[in-house]
C-alpha cells in the first residue's frame, strides 16, 4: 500500500464537515424558510421554496455521505471495490433527483439561477454514471490481473 497524499485527508475532512453542516442545514431549512419574505416572496413561494430546498437538501447530504463511503476505500488503499461502483450509482440518482426537483421548481417559480442548478446537476448526474463505468471497467482488469499473477 502507497503513502497517501495531504490531500486525500484534507477532502476527506471537507466532505466530513460538508456533510455535517448540510445535516444542520436540512434541519434547519424550516425555520429559516420564514426569512424569504425578505427577498419578496409571498406566503405560497415560501413553503415551495422550503420544499424544494429540504428534499434537495437530503439528496445532497446523501451525496456526501457516499462520498464519506468512497473516501474510505480510497484511504484505505482499494478504491476498485464493488461498493465505489454502488456509491456512483446512488450518487447519479441522487443528482438526476435534485435536476427533476428544480425542474418543478423551475415550472412554479421561475428564476436563471435554477436552471443552472438543473445543468449543474444532470451533468453530475451524467459524470457519476460515467465514473461509475470506468471503476466498473478497471475492476474487471484488476480481478483479471489477479487471477494471471
Amino acid at each position: 500500500m502507497q503513502k497517501q497524499p495531504v490531500t486525500h485527508y484534507i477532502a476527506k475532512a471537507l466532505v466530513d464537515i460538508m456533510l455535517y453542516g448540510g445535516i444542520v442545514c436540512v434541519i434547519l431549512v424550516p425555520w429559516l424558510s420564514r426569512y424569504v419574505y425578505i427577498f419578496g416572496y409571498g406566503e405560497r413561494q415560501r413553503w415551495i421554496i422550503a420544499a424544494v430546498l429540504f428534499s434537495s437538501g437530503i439528496c445532497v447530504v446523501y451525496i456526501l455521505f457516499n462520498l464519506k463511503q468512497m473516501f474510505r476505500t480510497l484511504l484505505g488503499g482499494n478504491p476498485f471495490v464493488e461498493k465505489n461502483i454502488s456509491c456512483f450509482r446512488k450518487m447519479a440518482v441522487a443528482c438526476a433527483v435534485i435536476s427533476l426537483i428544480y425542474v418543478i421548481k423551475c415550472i412554479l417559480i421561475f428564476s436563471l439561477a435554477t436552471i443552472i442548478i438543473i445543468l449543474m446537476f444532470a451533468v453530475g448526474s451524467l459524470f457519476c454514471l460515467t465514473l461509475k463505468d470506468i471503476f466498473k471497467q478497471a475492476i474487471f482488469y484488476k480481478e483479471e490481473h489477479d487471477w494471471t499473477v
